[in-house]
């Protein structure tokens, strides 16, 4: 009889990743824009933060109860359902250009000045996305987990592969589309159009792990909305778990600012334009040629200690932003005749940020699985997604605060639209980030060192 480590992956996974890939490339053709088109339609400097947090909190929050009903009516269904509110959120984002009921202002006003009909389809694309995007992680991922039976650690390492290729191919298609047509909403169309893709692949292809593989299919146990409420209960409940969610929220804290604060400082400080979308790129590209090298040269270090190292990681990459404050006439001079050093150092950043987040996600698995109690190991680890969720969730508003009160305090407007922030102020903006990661750091060793005196009983 042929091994399960000799065979080979059945249809549904490599459909399923197939999907992943257009659902990653639908999302993050528009991720790196949101804030910033948000602004630019009058939503104030605010708003679209706290919008944009809210987005990836319902993404990172809601599959605790999305991933129980699809495991109730199936992977298939839900996928399609999942397809079509993605499909019909998009094309509600970018309605209000589309419809001519609003403009793209060239710049990022402070002021708010859309009216009910910009803001509700805009409302309710941000809920459709967020609803919708809940249920295809626990689908994808599920299915990977059904079929690469006797192979989970090549199956998920494809996955986590695919959906930074997914990354890269988002993003690259949307800036050569907006480019091209000059117009920042059509990133809307392209992840209408990625999500459409994704749709007709899971109708005509895709098929629920148990119709393909019968008894093969690895299955666990379904789960009543009721039950999943009381497991919910059980691990909030939980000090020491409810204690790491918070710690651990400070790494995602400023990992959102990647698709907060620096959209927002590149737009309205370095460039009138900025290719944000080309910029984000570096961690994807790093996530995939550098995944290999870490997971060999630090693979055994202790999860906690991993963890720790990306947090100060990602605190650390917050400084990078003073070398232009400091070391050049402003964060607009032409790097060696290339971008400005200002987008330069947000590319630094971006970059190191993935190195963070490869010694952090991970891991942080391995030590929710280490930190529950025995026999609940599944349970916990079905909301190791929180620590996500919250720092959206807080990082959205705090993040637009530390920009709009801090950052662009004493802040000259120029002609062209651009900030000219004071220095000291610029400077205590990015320090007070780096801060708030060293926090989380030290809070994260202080947690671990209270744990091991205090050992479960």
């Amino acid at each position: 009889m042929e091994s399960n480590e000799n065979k080979k992956f059945p249809r549904s996974f490599w459909t399923a990743n197939v999907t992943e890939l257009f659902e990653r490339g639908a999302y993050y053709a528009m991720a790196s824009f949101v804030v910033i088109y948000l602004g630019q339609l009058g939503l104030g400097d605010y708003w679209p933060s706290v919008l944009n947090g809210v987005l990836w909190t319902l993404i990172y929050f809601l599959p605790i109860l999305s991933g129980t009903i699809a495991d109730q009516v199936g992977f298939r269904k839900s996928l399609i359902l999942a397809f079509i509110l993605l499909t019909a959120g998009y094309l509600f984002m970018g309605s209000p250009v589309w419809s001519g009921g609003a403009e793209l202002s060239d710049t990022v006003g402070k002021e708010f000045t859309a009216g009910i009909d910009v803001l509700l389809p805009l409302l309710l694309g941000i809920l459709l996305i967020g609803v919708g995007g809940s249920f295809v992680k626990p689908c994808i991922s599920g299915t990977v987990q059904k079929t690469a039976v006797g192979k989970a650690t090549l199956g998920f390492a494809i996955f986590y592969m695919v959906i930074n290729i997914g990354s890269l191919f988002g993003r690259g298609v949307s800036y050569a589309v907006r480019t091209k047509m000059n117009d920042l909403s059509l990133i809307f169309a392209v992840a209408a159009a990625c999500s459409i893709l994704a749709l007709l692949t899971v109708i005509f292809v895709y098929r629920d792990p148990e119709v393909e593989l019968g008894e093969g299919a690895v299955s666990k146990p379904r789960k009543s909305v009721g039950e999943i409420l009381i497991g919910m209960v059980t691990v909030l409940k939980n000090a020491r778990f409810a204690l790491f969610l918070l710690v651990s929220s400070g790494f995602f804290f400023l990992y959102a600012q990647v698709y907060n604060v620096l959209p927002l400082y590149l737009k309205r400080v370095v460039e009138t334009n900025p290719a944000v979308d080309l910029y984000t790129m570096a961690n994807p590209f790093v996530i995939v040629f550098f995944q290999l090298l870490i997971t060999k040269l630090f693979g055994k270090m202790r999860p906690i200690r991993s963890i720790i190292v990306g947090t100060i990681i990602i605190a650390l990459s917050m400084i990078i932003n003073l070398i232009p404050i400091f070391f050049a006439d402003n964060v607009r001079v032409a790097f060696m005749g290339w971008l400005p050093v200002g987008s330069v150092m947000i590319i630094l950043t971006v970059a190191m940020i993935a190195f963070g987040e490869l010694f952090t996600s991970a891991r942080s698995y391995e030590y929710i699985g280490a930190l529950a109690p025995k026999g609940q190991e599944g349970l916990f680890l079905g909301y190791a997604n929180l620590p996500m969720a919250i720092g959206a969730l807080v990082g959205g508003p705090a993040g637009a605060a530390i920009f709009n009160e801090i950052m662009a305090k004493n802040a000259v407007e120029l002609e062209n639209g651009l900030l000219e922030l004071d220095p000291f102020y610029n400077a205590m903006g990015w320090t007070v980030l780096m801060g708030i990661g060293l926090a989380s750091a030290i809070s994260m060793v202080l947690y671990n060192q209270w744990i091991e005196r205090h050992p479960a009983k």
